[in-house]
């Protein structure tokens, strides 16, 4: 493994070993910048998916034909659009993934937030079903298909960069913030379109005003990508290319020596990204296309049910540092097993209350889930192939499990009938999930450096809270033997 010439760092204090706590004023700085390029890009994207998924009613009438109220072919079109625009994010994966793992994390996150900026904004100006005709949906898949690939790089790079520029005992606290600014771009999506819908009506929404959130990705975006800019590369990828731990061939050597960690990692992602896109997805649709719900009413219950998410994600990141990931995930794992069904019956009653329930529910699992996820997924791999081996796992598994899952949902429940099936569905992923997360090693404040898969061997199956102890001592002593 080598390279021709070492990333340069910009990372302050370079005398301490990456993972180190930052000392002085100017790397506390420079960490704070990190969390913020990656969290605000991050909420760029989901910016993004959020309103499509707020606005597929409108989208529908305006890109299928279908008609205002009708939750049928039109919005299964429209979300089959988006479904399409998943399958190209494994190809974004492949090429900008290990594109990351040569060049370096930062200047990938910098293109994907260009991309993503320019593809979403031009939804916001393109011309209707009655206007062009078929040229309609098919400049709106373009675009999607573009915004996807740029995603195929985007997450998997800004969870990798601040896992690798946070001190590994706060690793979970501070990746969580990565989740944080997920759930901000879900939350200010909601709060726009409910707005919006609110004070223009279904007929000013499907009229053009539409449009306004989607442009609204512009602004956010571009003080996004000026951030990224800004930022040097995280201190773990530095070093691994100043000791030539890096390779020419990223994505031939994680398929070669790594395809076990991209397997669990896909399993993962399943319940991951199913129980993400039904919860915050799709339920704009699902209350009121399918349940009949006020549309209104079934956007402010998620605005409240993020709004508690993005209170508990932050503390529950800090807990992880301490008990360790796995037993949380393993948690929210069983829960979406056991209760995912009973929370979407709860949906589907006159009482507001239990549709809270029901939602809330769902929503304290996810915050569970979305807590650790951007500190556990990147331990998975060496430092060398980090970058290839997410991006790959991820995107594979979100393009063919769970980016259609609210087109299928939907579907099924068109085809038999059955309101339950976001339940079922949840339900089956929540049991592929537990198995992926029995199959990882337990990497709580275990250090990322070096050539090893993070973690020690002895921590696969059930959790023990030793495991977090071990890795702690580890990264210590390879800490001080750095500095020393």
């Amino acid at each position: 493994m080598t390279r021709s010439e070492p990333i340069r760092n910009d990372y302050p204090e370079q005398q301490l070993a990456p993972g180190s706590e930052p000392t002085t004023p100017e790397a506390k700085k420079t960490l704070h910048r990190a969390i913020l390029g990656s969290a605000l890009g991050n909420a760029v994207e989901w910016f993004d998916y959020g309103v499509y998924g707020y606005l597929t009613i409108y989208m529908a009438v305006n890109f299928f034909g279908s008609e205002a109220g009708d939750g049928g072919l039109g919005v299964t079109l429209t979300l089959a659009t988006l479904a399409l625009s998943f399958l190209v994010r494994p190809l974004g994966g492949i090429i900008l993934g290990p594109l990351g793992d040569k060049v370096g994390r930062q200047k990938v996150m910098v293109l994907t937030v260009l991309m993503m900026t320019l593809a979403t904004g031009a939804i916001g100006l393109l011309p209707t079903l009655s206007t062009v005709g078929v040229l309609a949906p098919i400049l709106l898949l373009v675009c999607r298909l573009v915004q996807g690939f740029s995603a195929g790089g985007e997450y998997g790079g800004a969870a990798v960069y601040m896992a690798e520029s946070a001190p590994d005992r706060r690793r979970g606290f501070l990746g969580s913030f990565l989740e944080f600014g997920t759930t901000v771009g879900f939350m200010l999506a909601a709060v726009v379109c409910t707005t919006l819908i609110t004070l223009v009506g279904d007929q000013g929404m499907e009229d053009g005003w539409w449009r306004l959130p989607f442009l609204l990705t512009i602004p956010l975006g571009l003080t996004a990508l000026w951030i990224r800019t800004r930022l040097g590369e995280a201190p773990v990828f530095t070093e691994a290319s100043q000791h030539a731990e890096t390779t020419r061939s990223p994505l031939r050597h994680v398929l070669v020596n790594n395809w076990r960690q991209i397997l669990v990692l896909a399993g993962f992602v399943v319940l991951l990204n199913v129980a993400f896109y039904l919860i915050l997805g799709y339920m704009p649709t699902y209350l009121s296309g399918q349940l009949g719900h006020s549309t209104a009413q079934g956007n402010w219950m998620l605005v409240a049910i993020m709004a508690l998410m993005l209170v508990a994600i932050p503390p529950m990141g800090a807990l992880s540092d301490r008990i360790g990931r796995k037993p949380l995930l393993l948690v929210a794992a069983v829960g979406y097993m056991l209760l995912s069904v009973p929370s979407i019956m709860l949906l589907g009653t006159p009482s507001l209350l239990l549709q809270f329930v029901g939602l809330a529910v769902l929503g304290i699992l996810l915050v569970i889930l979305v807590s650790s996820v951007s500190s556990t997924l990147p331990a998975l791999f060496p430092t060398y192939v980090r970058y290839s081996g997410f991006a790959i796992g991820y995107n594979f598994s979100t393009a063919f499990f769970a980016g259609p899952s609210q087109t299928v949902a939907n579907q099924l429940i068109e085809t038999t009938g059955n309101q339950l099936v976001p339940g079922w569905y949840m339900a089956i992923a929540g049991l592929i999930g537990f198995i992926s997360i029995l199959c990882m090693r337990e990497t709580s404040q275990a250090t990322l450096r070096g050539e090893e898969l993070p973690g020690v061997p002895e921590s696969l199956g059930a959790p023990k809270p030793i495991y977090v102890e071990q890795n702690r001592e580890d990264a210590e002593a390879r800490r001080a033997s750095y500095q020393a």
